[in-house]
């Protein structure tokens, strides 16, 4: 079951949510942001969701990561 929900936001949210997630899109992204950290009992768990579904940051973790490997090597 889905529920209608109304929120406030600044300007500058609203739109930064129409240009990269969308029109038709932004219920259920912030549906998928939201849903870890309110829906499961494990908090660590929710964290590491949070955490995954920020690209950025994974992205520059695998960097990270991949500049080390020679590192290791020797």
């Amino acid at each position: 079951m889905h529920r209608k929900l109304t929120i406030t936001l600044d300007d500058e949210v609203y739109r930064g949510l129409h240009h990269t997630v969308g029109r038709g899109g932004i219920s259920r992204f912030i549906g998928d942001l939201v849903r870890p950290c309110v829906v499961t009992g494990n908090r660590l768990e929710a964290e590491y969701r949070v955490a995954a579904a920020d690209a950025e940051a994974e992205q520059e973790v695998l960097e990270w990561i991949e500049s080390r490997v020679d590192e290791a090597l020797d």
